[in-house]
């Protein structure tokens, strides 16, 4: 047999809202004080380093003087336009 969520969902949302308003405010209180002890389950990421950054786009600048592009940025700040 299949499992499918949606319709366990939805059959469990009815027999909810079968119940008397008092019943429905139990489960959701019974309901929200589940959710709140477990914590939820975050999948596993590896953690990165800035490192792996290094070198990146490093041909974009080949044949760039570092010294006059910054000068050029720079002076570009003041110009009237």
């Amino acid at each position: 047999m299949k499992h499918e969520p949606q319709k366990d969902y939805e059959q469990i949302l009815a027999q909810a809202l079968r119940l008397n308003k008092s019943a429905q405010k139990n489960l959701i209180a019974d309901l929200t004080a589940h959710l709140s002890r477990e914590p939820e389950v975050q999948p596993a990421t590896p953690k990165r380093s800035i490192m792996e950054l290094q070198g990146l786009g490093k041909d974009i600048w080949q044949g760039i003087d570092a010294r006059e592009y910054l000068n050029q940025e720079r002076a570009s700040w003041t110009k009237d336009e």
